[in-house]
């Protein structure tokens, strides 16, 4: 086994807390008073911060970020990383020169897959506008790692909108992420797993192995991520890192131990003026996920929902019942994996993602 502990450590830099969308999932932009929609410390501030950790990886974020991509082009220029990430819905992308995509180690373009199911959610014409964005940074020359970000909720069929986004043949892997925790979207959450999202997840996790059967490595992140963990030792964090090894610096400076954790006190870690990225606190997962067996794989899965139980238990119980099923899955794989690399059928270097945390949570 190969340890993943002592990972560098990621700063989500929030740019501005205004987004140009008001999707069905968050309504758009932040309450401003929580999360400011101007960045208001000087940026050697941030390049002190963040310069002394060596091996930084940042990652843009918002709100959306590009509403403020004169301050993204002044950090790619004067803040040394060892990567660069920006999450985005990409309408904005003209904002930000080509050259400036073309430092991003990562790009993660917020596509819930099928046009219907995007643009229900995120309004009419999301979708080829999205699509326009992906094709835009191809033929700039992107050599990065392109990423779908799917948001994933009760109109979602996980087998056919992920297998959409591969038939475009425009992204290097696809992660999805569920709606869950704090939504109040679903009519029939408990229903919706068991007679569609579960089904789906055994579809694709077929799909997914007879590929990798016959020598095609499908970048699809959950799948991948729970195979790196489970064949690697891992510390006992979420797979994001929240709270450990991943933190937020909110546009005013406060330090943050998840973005989305902008409305609790257990979140507040520090300040880029007083603190340094070794003596930030550390927020810890609650111990009743320490006793579970898949702890080790899911590692709690998310910090803020594991904090704050704002859904009901059954509903609760239910997201963990289909994170363990889908590890399960991925698990029944591990064997074929093992002795497909034997064969050298596929290539380890392949199966080894994320080599480095570009802010995809793996858990879904």
């Amino acid at each position: 086994m190969v340890c993943l502990w002592g990972l560098p450590l990621l700063f989500f830099v929030l740019t501005s807390g205004r987004c140009n969308l008001q999707c069905r999932y968050c309504g758009g932009s932040f309450p401003e008073d929580r999360v400011p929609y101007d960045v208001t410390y000087d940026l050697e501030s941030l390049k002190d911060f963040i310069e002394k950790d060596p091996d930084a990886i940042i990652t843009f974020y918002g709100g959306e970020p590009l509403i403020n991509a004169k301050f993204i082009e002044k950090v790619l220029e004067h803040v040394k990383a060892k990567h660069f990430v920006i999450q985005t819905n990409g309408l904005l992308y003209e904002r930000l020169d080509r050259r400036y995509w073309n430092k991003m180690d990562a790009v993660l373009l917020s596509i819930d897959g099928r046009k219907e199911v995007t643009d229900f959610y995120r309004g009419n014409n999301v979708y080829e506008k999205v699509i326009e964005a992906a094709r835009h940074l191809k033929s700039a020359g992107f050599k990065g790692d392109l990423i779908a970000r799917m948001a994933v909720s009760e109109h979602t069929d996980i087998y056919e909108d992920v297998l959409h986004l591969i038939s475009l043949g425009l992204f290097d892997h696809i992660h999805w992420q569920l709606d869950v925790g704090w939504s109040t979207l679903w009519h029939d959450f408990i229903g919706w797993c068991r007679m569609r999202y579960m089904p789906g997840i055994k579809a694709l996790v077929n799909f997914w192995r007879n590929e990798l059967q016959s020598g095609r490595v499908i970048g699809l992140v959950p799948f991948l991520g729970i195979l790196k963990r489970l064949r690697n030792e891992v510390g006992e964090t979420p797979p994001c890192g929240a709270g450990e090894d991943a933190f937020a610096i909110m546009p005013n400076g406060d330090v943050l131990a998840c973005p989305i954790a902008f409305d609790v006190e257990w979140s507040r870690v520090g300040n880029i003026y007083s603190n340094t990225p070794s003596n930030l606190s550390k927020v810890k997962v609650s111990d009743s996920c320490k006793t579970c067996k898949y702890f080790r794989i899911c590692g709690g899965r998310c910090l803020y929902i594991n904090k704050e139980r704002l859904w009901n238990k059954e509903n609760m119980d239910m997201v963990c019942e289909i994170t363990k099923f889908t590890i399960d899955e991925v698990l029944n794989c591990l064997n074929i994996v093992e002795n497909l690399l034997e064969k050298q059928i596929i290539n380890s270097d392949d199966l080894d993602y994320p080599k480095f945390n570009n802010s995809t949570e793996i858990i879904p």
